[in-house]
């Protein structure tokens, strides 16, 4: 790749449903920056393993020797200069399989270093991570109970900042599964136009999703 060619944007999604609103999302990011390259990484397609083992383990604190599968996910990202994460909110967090994915690869020795001496050492600045949850309750919900100010502290605050990554956009799908797919594809279209544009302008502001026209509507509930 030329040094005028745009940048590699990878784009994760968590869900095993392909017919999910999530992987819908996720597709319509890919149309919404091309002809920009994209990478898909379904964790679920590929079946990635979440579970930190004693192989992880020692890893992290050899900080080196990574088991063949999060060696890979490291040369995706270190192609990558976005982060997409696309996925349904469970329990105002993540899903299990992208904590793993994120307990495995974000570790010790590659996304940041750590020693008793000299502290926390971030190492990802070249990243711009953005966020994509598809959430089900609406955004009053939200913001009257600290749901998003709860999953943003986790997020961006406890990954994103501490490998020294910098913010991109977090555009919350809220009401994913209200009746009304026009109001779905509504929501979807604002969202996935907010961090392509945040994408393709290469300066993610750490905004929240703006509006934008919605696009087509067809039935893409369940989250």
């Amino acid at each position: 790749m030329s040094t005028d060619d745009p940048a590699l944007t990878l784009v994760v999604t968590a869900h095993p449903d392909p017919g999910s609103l999530t992987h819908h999302v996720a597709e319509r990011l890919v149309a919404d920056l091309h002809p920009r390259p994209v990478e898909v990484a379904d964790l679920y397609g590929e079946r990635f393993d979440p579970r930190f083992t004693l192989a992880d383990r020692r890893a992290y604190h050899q900080d080196g020797g990574y088991p063949p599968d999060v060696a890979r996910e490291h040369r995706r990202l270190e192609r990558a200069a976005d982060l997409v994460l696309v996925f349904p909110v469970y329990w105002w967090s993540v899903p299990a399989l992208l904590k793993g994915w994120i307990d495995r690869v974000f570790v010790n020795g590659w996304a940041f270093e750590y020693s008793a001496a000299s502290g926390r050492n971030p190492k990802l600045q070249w990243l711009t991570t953005h966020l994509l949850p598809v959430a089900g309750a609406d955004s009053d919900a939200y913001e009257r109970h600290g749901y998003e100010r709860a999953l943003r502290t986790q997020i961006e605050c406890g990954l994103v900042d501490y490998v020294g990554s910098r913010r991109g956009v977090t555009a919350f799908i809220h009401d994913s599964e209200q009746p009304s797919a026009t109001a779905t594809a509504a929501n979807v279209a604002r969202a996935v136009r907010s961090v392509s544009e945040a994408v393709r302008a290469g300066d993610g502001a750490g905004a929240s999703a703006g509006s934008a026209s919605p696009g087509a509507a067809r039935d893409v509930r369940g989250v």
